[in-house]
């Protein structure tokens, strides 16, 4: 398996990620060309080889061709990605990375996600940092991401929001949602961006793997940390990324192989004076608002009391609403949240007869091979009633025909 581990030594920033992977190999005319597919104009790049504190490496930049820094709606963003040449898959790995930026952005200035209005992450360098991230791991077929403890700097950093501690909320926020481990950072200045977390806490499993290292490269920042911010002597602003292969133990690595994956939020909260009427129409409402799935765990509180525990399943761009549904539906003070990662085996809608008419049949696909099958519930249940027949008759029926048409 082909690995990047990013050495994330003196911080990271979406420029410096880039950067690292231009020195460790990735030619600059395929960045631009991948850039360019998602048709955004007003910018030039340059990789630019330096040599600072005794190490050479790569400072990528994006210059821009005007001094305009668009605030873009998270819609806004989604069509730019939407409307690109950018494969599809490209395109979702993108959005993601904005998707979990606005969540946190709309968590600390206590609003939504639709009238989130991104300044610095919204700006075409931003744009372009992700992307170019997302293509260049795409060019040097990197299957694994993985990164060091962060280091995280202090003092304080002007955004377009005014003067804000380092690390900045969104950052914070954002190494929050996924127990990245941090580490203080030796310097009086920012050292990890928030598109650099982003990046980092989207990709990788914070951990060194076992692996071969084949090449080394070095992306350096802009700024150049001395007296002034309290850095030791020779202190570079620079990550090194570590490429290689090796042999990675994973949870669900066998079927990660074979599946699609995408990250989910799980909603919990627990009740111990929440009607059943509270809760079935509770569940009706999450499920109506866009909730994946919804269920009850009976658990035990405080003093013994017999308790509920309610759990939604969600896409994490839905969290906010769906947790503030929560709040205003049930008698809970606070509603936790946490940021996973699901394999999704391959799903297919058939059709198939039997005595009493037509049913649809949702069937699992692996690697590209029909595994299972399960006949739709309201289908059988229609017919069921219609025929005056048992509906374990009619799934029965339904389930066997699948098994035969598809080979099952």
């Amino acid at each position: 398996m082909s690995i990047a581990y990013f050495d994330c030594f003196s911080g990271a920033s979406g420029d410096m990620l880039v950067g690292s992977l231009l020195d460790a190999g990735l030619p600059l005319e395929e960045l631009e060309a991948d850039l360019t597919r998602l048709k955004v104009g007003g910018y030039r790049l340059a990789a630019r080889r330096v040599t600072r504190q005794g190490l050479s490496g790569t400072h990528f930049q994006v210059h821009l061709e005007t001094g305009e820094r668009p605030a873009r709606t998270l819609s806004a963003i989604e069509q730019i990605l939407t409307g690109s040449d950018l494969p599809s898959h490209l395109q979702d790995r993108s959005r993601m990375v904005f998707a979990r930026i606005a969540q946190v952005e709309a968590a600390v200035h206590g609003t939504s996600i639709d009238q989130i209005h991104f300044h610095e992450i919204g700006a075409v360098d931003t744009l372009v940092d992700v992307v170019g991230f997302v293509c260049a791991l795409e060019r040097l077929k990197i299957e694994a991401v993985y990164s060091s403890p962060l280091p995280l700097g202090g003092g304080t950093v002007h955004t377009e929001h005014g003067r804000l501690p380092v690390p900045a909320p969104a950052t914070l926020a954002l190494l929050a949602q996924v127990g990245a481990p941090a580490v203080p950072g030796p310097v009086q200045a920012e050292l990890l961006t928030p598109t650099g977390a982003a990046l980092l806490t989207e990709f990788a499993v914070f951990e060194r793997p076992a692996m071969s290292i084949q090449t080394i490269g070095y992306g350096f920042g802009t700024k150049e940390f001395g007296p002034a911010e309290g850095a030791p002597e020779g202190w570079p602003n620079a990550l090194r990324v570590w490429l290689g292969t090796g042999e990675v133990d994973q949870p669900l690595s066998t079927a990660a192989a074979s599946t699609e994956s995408d990250r989910v939020a799980l909603l919990a909260c627990n009740l111990d004076d929440a009607t059943g009427e509270t809760l079935g129409y509770t569940m009706d409402r999450l499920l109506a608002t866009g909730a994946l799935d919804v269920w009850f765990t009976p658990i035990q509180m405080k003093k013994n009391r017999p308790a509920t525990q309610l759990s939604v399943l969600c896409q994490p761009q839905d969290a906010g609403a769906l947790a503030a549904l929560l709040l205003r539906e049930t008698p809970t003070l606070g509603v936790r949240q946490q940021i996973l990662i699901r394999f999704k085996a391959g799903r297919e809608m058939r059709q198939v007869e039997t005595p009493w008419g037509a049913v649809r049949v949702k069937v699992k696909v692996l690697a590209g091979e029909a595994v299972a099958a399960s006949p739709e519930y309201d289908d059988c249940a229609r017919l069921a009633v219609q025929a005056g027949v048992p509906l374990q008759q009619v799934m029965a029926a339904a389930r066997r025909q699948a098994e035969r048409l598809f080979e099952l």
